[in-house]
């Protein structure tokens, strides 16, 4: 469906060009025009709301830095973490098949790395020991998101090894009749390379769970501790009231990451019209 596109004319327009049949008060108008700029008052505070949230994100990404890397030298002291932790993720865990996890045994560190000024993007690597499977030692996808609203994504070219790519399914067949390679590993979400709109309501699931949950505090799935009610979907997701809408708990964050990256003001039209259509 085509939306209209004309300019509709402002109510308080449409007051004044209605005054002279209808004899509305002059003072309505005046209250409208007021209201308007108390709006736009409450739109500058939100969007140096914004400003002020991305200078802590900033500060406080910096001083994070040293305290992933001392935990990155632990992490490689301990065998298959990586993999473990992949395994033990409620929603990870199934991502990876059988030979994925043969090649996870290979995975010497993970790092998601946010960009210098937070909101323009992040990277998530996947640093691998020398294996039988590929050349490359890093995989890397990564995300920059645009101030026009647009998010660019990126990734290694994996240079799989002879009848290794698994990924594309180079093996139909396997000895001994197990299942062959196919197109369900989770190497293939390295060739998800795409462009999308962010007021869209662009998710790639798999990155966010990794850089908000996973790289947040891995040592949690290391140990087994999560829930699986945790991550059961949006249904038990608790309601929140924002700016007249109900908004739920994730549609929140998501609505908070596009504040950082098109602006407050974009973030909350864009979160009230999705609530108006659902």
């Amino acid at each position: 469906m085509v939306a209209d596109t004309a300019k509709k004319p402002k109510i308080a327009d449409r007051i004044e060009e209605d005054d002279s049949d209808n004899n509305i008060d002059g003072e309505l108008v005046l209250s409208i025009e007021k209201l308007q700029e108390i709006q736009d008052d409450l739109e500058k505070v939100n969007e140096e709301a914004s400003d002020k949230v991305l200078e802590v994100e900033q500060k406080y990404h910096e001083l994070r830095r040293p305290v992933y890397a001392r935990r990155a030298e632990i992490t490689k002291a301990i065998p298959d973490f990586w993999l473990t932790a992949f395994m033990s993720h409620p929603a990870l865990g199934d991502l990876l098949n059988e030979e994925d996890q043969k090649i996870f045994k290979h995975l010497a560190s993970l790092e998601v790395e946010e960009f210098i000024d937070v909101k323009s993007g992040y990277s998530i690597t996947f640093n691998f020991d020398p294996n039988p499977y590929f050349e490359d030692v890093k995989l890397t996808k990564m995300f920059n998101f645009s101030d026009e609203g647009w998010t660019n994504i990126t990734s290694t070219n994996i240079k799989w090894k002879v009848e290794k790519d698994i990924a594309n399914g180079d093996h139909k067949e396997k000895k001994g009749g197990k299942r062959p390679f196919g197109d369900d590993s989770f190497f293939s979400w390295f060739n998800e390379i795409q462009h999308y709109d962010l007021l869209d309501g662009f998710h790639d699931e798999v990155a966010e769970i990794i850089r908000e949950d996973l790289w947040s505090n891995p040592i949690r799935y290391f140990n087994n501790e999560a829930e699986e009610d945790d991550f059961d979907g949006d249904e038990d997701d608790e309601e929140i009231f924002l700016d007249g809408c109900y908004l739920q708990w994730n549609s929140l964050i998501h609505v908070a990451e596009l504040g950082l990256q098109v602006g407050w003001g974009k973030a909350r039209e864009r979160a009230q019209r999705t609530t108006m259509m659902s």
